[in-house]
């Protein structure tokens, strides 16, 4: 079974993830953050994944260390979860559009993080939402999830449109990537025998 727990606890957030890479989409979220939790869920419904999220953020100060820290927590889980990465595909990528937007992300689970976001917002707010907090959020979860991640937004002139395409589309995306592979055997997808 591939699931994790953890909880991250710092002066800042106090968060714990709980995470099921073979899920059936299901999102149970208490963050004090209504725009992620909308993203979070594309990323659970579309990419097969459940979990439990719940988050205590300093959100009186602004809700960048609570979206950071999910991103982390998240990313935490995500690597405890998926264990050795024995047969698995490792690749995987999506395009979504949701009409006029369109974003393609592609991941390697490659056990080395990096991320590369191209998304020109055509403003600064969703809602209440700082759109700065998106590349915090991936950030957050590629470097404790060891991923290489690309997303780019190809189309797209409103903004909350623009977000949940990449969203979507990094949850179908990590969706391929954990698939067993049949033809891997069991082996690590890898000429190095280690990801």
């Amino acid at each position: 079974m591939r699931q994790a727990q953890v909880t991250r606890n710092t002066l800042e957030t106090q968060i714990t993830v709980s995470l099921n890479l073979d899920g059936t989409g299901k999102a149970v979220q208490k963050t004090g953050v209504p725009f992620l939790e909308h993203m979070l869920d594309q990323i659970a419904r579309h990419g097969m994944l459940d979990f439990e999220i719940t988050a205590n953020g300093d959100l009186h100060i602004d809700a960048h260390h609570t979206v950071e820290d999910i991103g982390i927590t998240l990313g935490q889980a995500f690597t405890k979860a998926l264990g050795d990465k024995k047969g698995i595909r490792r690749y995987g990528h999506a395009y979504v559009p949701l009409d006029e937007a369109l974003s393609r992300v592609v991941v390697d689970l490659s056990g080395r993080p990096g991320l590369t976001l191209n998304v020109d917002f055509v403003r600064a707010r969703i809602g209440d939402f700082d759109v700065d907090l998106i590349n915090e959020f991936f950030q957050g979860f590629v470097n404790h999830a060891l991923v290489t991640l690309h997303i780019d937004n190809l189309a797209g002139k409103n903004a909350h449109h623009q977000a949940e395409t990449v969203f979507k589309a990094f949850g179908r995306a990590l969706r391929m990537a954990l698939e067993h592979d049949p033809a891997a055997a069991g082996t690590i997808p890898s000429t190095k025998g280690t990801l």
